[in-house]
């Protein structure tokens, strides 16, 4: 379909899809794409530029052309009232189903996700859309298996995660060009839903993946800002938080969240894609190789130093920092697995909420108690701590760089887990499915990137396993049929027959063992979907 816009829709559009995909909703997405794609696209070449330097053998630092905004006295715009407490909030993806649990689950925020945890196939990105426009209006039901799903009076406050700045949207394009799956899901969601939510005593909340620089950052204030504008909504309506999980972010903190200080509500910490980022940008650099990922813990330096610093940028600026996700699934058949997990899980929200977190994120519903307990314990009957400045948190660039693990290894069993998951979740997300439980574990985009850059990482750097063994591309080409096999087995041969298995090992082949370093995963894969 097209109109006289330029606009060109060129998936399936049924049902209610029409209502949500309306000639004025493309007209508003086609004219944030004609005022700011440009600007989107010379950003992604800077990022570019900026890893041809590290691969040079530079490393980041905060930059002196802004260290006046790290030095000033500013703070960002006052938070609205239905996000000044958020001790706990559950994510996924936007299916009717997960969206109704979530909103239900007495999570304090229900972040609706686009990106990470989504397979993005057309299908997904509309229907998500439509069951969006009807959880706004109270209205999302949904039926399986005999049992009816529905909203209850009291709702978590919802928040949307569009995609990142660097995937288009294949399926619609303005005047010829494909329109970013950011601005996609950005401009069709505030579009019906602004004045709607704020009608009901909330607004149009967003959370922000996968930026580099403040200049992005930018980019979306402006964005917001336009969009406002053209709306009729009143300046600084729009707020986001942005998840702070790429390590170069981490220098740039404040600059962040002062481009955003009319329309931000605090950092994320983001930690999965944060060590993705980490191997991603040093990534040819043998003293950034990483052990196994279930090594590279919350505590390890780097980590523990970019999550101090995130809670102390943020409350000196007056802003949220929320911690990061817990990805376990609970077991309905396992009260072993689940009584181990529950106390990990408990200790992870009882130090981020003693370093002076305001909040946290889980995956699943059976978690929201669990880690609301902690800040509950530390917080009382205030909503936030952003009164607890962390005056006594000194990082620099030597802290945020600083990437040992003690006593990390690269073990043959970190290598199957790598290629395991990488394969499982591909298959999952190839499926329809972002969101994938594989060995007890929520595993999303995210944590697949993680599995695959290591691998890569192991490789290009002749790594060796714990025994000896030198890390080789035939090496994980053997893992590969072998985990296959393995997979084969566990799922059964009926299931696995259906299952995209060999697109799966291509891609992950594709991203794991290339020369060149394919910067997301999801970019390749995204060729596979309808």
């Amino acid at each position: 379909m097209a109109d006289a816009r330029g606009v060109d829709v060129r998936g399936p559009v049924e049902g209610r899809q029409k209502e949500v995909l309306s000639e004025e909703a493309l007209a508003f997405v086609a004219s944030l794409h004609r005022n700011f794609d440009h600007r989107r696209r010379e950003l992604l070449q800077a990022r570019a530029e900026r890893q041809r330097a590290f691969d040079a053998g530079e490393l980041p630092d905060f930059s002196p052309d802004t260290e006046g905004i790290r030095s000033g006295d500013w703070q960002i715009a006052p938070e609205p009232e239905p996000l000044q407490r958020r001790w706990v909030e559950i994510t996924g993806p936007t299916d009717a189903k997960m969206m109704i649990n979530a909103l239900n689950s007495g999570a304090d925020c229900f972040m609706a996700d686009f990106e990470d945890s989504n397979s993005p196939m057309w299908a997904n990105m509309v229907q998500g859309q439509v069951n969006l426009y009807d959880a706004v209006r109270r209205k999302l039901e949904f039926s399986q298996g005999g049992k009816d799903y529905r909203l209850n009076p009291e709702l978590a406050t919802l928040l949307v995660r569009p995609r990142g700045w660097h995937l288009d949207e294949k399926h619609v394009l303005v005047d010829g060009e494909k329109v970013a799956g950011a601005l996609f899901d950005f401009g069709i969601y505030l579009f019906h839903n602004a004045k709607e939510s704020l009608d009901r005593g909330a607004g149009p909340y967003f959370y922000l993946p996968k930026l580099e620089h403040h200049l992005e950052a930018r980019l979306w204030d402006d964005v917001f800002s336009f969009s406002e504008e053209e709306l009729g909504l009143e300046h600084g309506t729009i707020k986001a938080t942005v998840l702070l999980e790429v390590i170069l972010s981490s220098f740039q903190m404040d600059e962040i969240l002062y481009e955003l200080r009319d329309h931000s509500s605090g950092l994320n910490a983001g930690r999965w894609d944060y060590i993705f980022s980490a191997i991603k940008k040093f990534r040819s650099r043998p003293e950034f190789v990483l052990p196994d990922r279930k090594q590279v813990t919350m505590t390890v330096p780097f980590m523990r130093a970019y999550t101090e610093l995130l809670v102390r940028t943020c409350h000196k600026r007056g802003a949220h920092a929320i911690g990061g996700m817990s990805a376990f699934i609970p077991s309905r058949k396992n009260p072993e697995i689940n009584e181990k997990a529950f106390d990990e899980v408990r200790r992870d929200k009882e130090r981020e909420s003693g370093d002076g977190f305001d909040g946290t994120w889980v995956a699943h519903p059976d978690l929201v108690d669990i880690a609301r307990e902690p800040f509950a314990k530390v917080l009382g009957d205030r909503d936030h701590q952003v009164d607890n400045k962390r005056e006594d948190v000194s990082v620099g660039a030597a802290e945020l760089l600083d990437i040992r693990v003690p006593d990390g290894r690269i073990t043959e069993a970190g290598l199957r887990n790598n290629v395991s998951v990488g394969l499982q979740y591909l298959s999952s997300w190839l499926s329809g499915n972002g969101a994938a439980a594989i060995f007890n574990l929520m595993e999303d985009a995210a944590t697949a990137e993680i599995a695959r850059s290591q691998v890569w990482q192991w490789v290009h750097n002749a790594a060796r396993l714990d025994d000896g063994t030198t890390i080789t591309r035939e090496l994980v080409q053997q893992v590969i049929e072998e985990e296959l096999d393995n997979i084969r087995e566990m799922v059964g041969e009926e299931a696995y027959a259906k299952a995209p298995a060999k697109e799966a090992q291509a891609i992950f082949e594709e991203v794991a063992l290339a020369d060149d370093f394919v910067e997301f995963l999801t970019l390749p894969a995204y060729n596979y979907l309808d």
